[in-house]
């Protein structure tokens, strides 16, 4: 099910957002968000409800052991098994048939070809998600960052809160425990202003902006090696706007969500292209991801307290991994590792870009983040190829359908993805203006949502 689709906004949210105002006692609901989070997700596949309850209850059962046992040997134990599960699962139905293919490559180029065949495996929609959810939850329980709760309800609720589910943002228990432990006494009407609107600006950033330029740049890009030099500028921009507009109008949404059922998820987008520096871009673009790879992989790993030479190492693994989160496909890995280079030139460079003019250094970034998402965008290092060279060496103009419209929207989209101020930025008041201005594009949105299918959010893949 999908936020920009009928069922859900005219049956599921209602009966779901209702339902839960009428219950009053907190277990109540708990139970009914744990419930609602499963129909939710169920919409998929129900089959993959199995694997999301057993990953909730080997986390929750690790939080157990935690309170129960303070002996280091058996504490290790709860951490180490549990995240072992949780990793199992996910490297299977995500990277199996990536080991395969990679194995049958390698074997081809040693010259002693192994003849291995890709299992059909369906992946779980959200896994690479709640699989974060679960481990950061037991891990922070590790380090006594948080206190485990011992109420499975409140955990499973956690774990499927539909809201954030199946594209993030990534939540940490200790992020959301107060508001979670509260829910019984929340005040309805406290954020619903700001949850509508929340959850409005989502909804035209992805169907207004997001699929616009997606219903352009996706038939182009099928046969990428016919781009001209200026086609190919313009469906790599169009992608770098769509994939923004598309996870923060997610994102936006899910905090929306969030603000209605009275809890607090945390901000995942702050004007990433209106970056300084590569740095900069990070404490900005999906922010739950970003924090996370800092605090559970490149902290642990040393940070920056080491040598010269191990802080790169540090960066480098933290963004290879991260770029292998993203998808089982080397371009990804190939992204996170251009990135984590970024990262360590900057490093060595810093005084000399922070030295120029601020125009230029977000000019610049732009453009280097813009290079890195041909890589995050292409099935294949020969269609990232083809794209770069199409981009970087003169091939005239050929007839793109829809260039109007692109130039249009892109042209929209860079206006307000640079110049205006984004969603946390807002004040979300409820004036005559702003009604009128939510209300119109809301009804625009719906309109274009009943004249179609609705399109999926590019994050379910990942």
């Amino acid at each position: 099910m999908l936020f920009n689709s009928l069922p859900f906004l005219f049956v599921f949210l209602p009966v779901a957002y209702l339902g839960f105002w009428k219950l009053k006692k907190k277990n109540h609901r708990f139970v009914w968000l744990t419930l609602t989070g499963y129909i939710f997700y169920g919409m998929w596949n129900y089959k993959f409800c199995a694997l999301m309850a057993l990953s909730t209850l080997v986390s929750y059962l690790a939080g157990l052991g935690f309170l129960r046992w303070q002996e280091p040997r058996i504490r290790k134990l709860c951490l180490v098994v549990p995240i072992m599960v949780d990793l199992l699962l996910l490297g299977f139905f995500k990277y199996f048939n990536l080991f395969l293919d990679t194995l049958t490559h390698l074997s081809s180029w040693l010259h002693t070809p192994m003849h291995l065949h890709a299992l059909d495996i369906v992946l779980p929609v959200g896994i690479s998600f709640y699989t974060f959810h679960t481990i950061t939850y037991i891990v922070d329980s590790y380090r006594r960052v948080v206190v485990p709760t011992k109420n499975v309800f409140e955990f499973s609720c956690y774990v499927s809160l539909f809201s954030q589910l199946v594209a993030g943002p990534i939540v940490r228990f200790r992020q959301v425990q107060a508001d979670l432990e509260n829910l019984g006494r929340t005040d309805r009407k406290r954020w619903l202003d700001r949850g509508w609107s929340f959850f409005a600006i989502g909804m035209m950033k992805k169907v207004l902006i997001a699929d616009t330029i997606a219903a352009v740049i996706n038939p182009a890009l099928l046969d990428y090696g016919q781009l001209s030099t200026l086609g190919a500028w313009l469906c790599v921009l169009g992608y770098t706007y769509q994939l923004y507009f598309d996870f923060s109008g997610y994102s936006d949404m899910a905090l929306g969500l969030g603000y209605m059922f009275g809890i607090c998820l945390p901000q995942n987008f702050n004007s990433p292209y209106r970056a300084l520096n590569i740095g900069d871009f990070w404490h900005r673009w999906h922010i739950s991801l970003s924090t996370c790879l800092r605090d559970y992989f490149y902290i642990p790993l040393g940070g920056s307290r080491s040598a010269p030479w191990v802080v790169y190492r540090n960066l480098m693994i933290t963004m290879l991994l991260g770029g292998l989160w993203h998808g089982a496909n080397w371009t990804f890995v190939f992204w996170g590792g251009y990135h984590g280079a970024l990262l360590c030139l900057y490093r060595v460079y810093r005084d000399d870009w922070d030295y120029l003019p601020v125009s230029l250094q977000r000019l610049g970034t732009f453009f280097l983040v813009v290079v890195g998402w041909v890589f995050f965008r292409s099935g294949s290092f020969g269609m990232a190829w083809t794209l770069l060279s199409r981009m970087f060496s003169w091939r005239p103009s050929t007839f793109l359908p829809g260039l109007h419209g692109l130039l249009v929207a892109v042209t929209l989209a860079a206006a307000i993805a640079h110049l205006a101020p984004n969603t946390f930025e807002i004040k979300h008041e409820w004036r005559p203006w702003t009604v009128a201005g939510f209300a119109t594009g809301y009804l625009a949105c719906l309109l274009v949502i009943a004249a179609g299918h609705p399109s999926p959010f590019l994050y379910f893949q990942f």
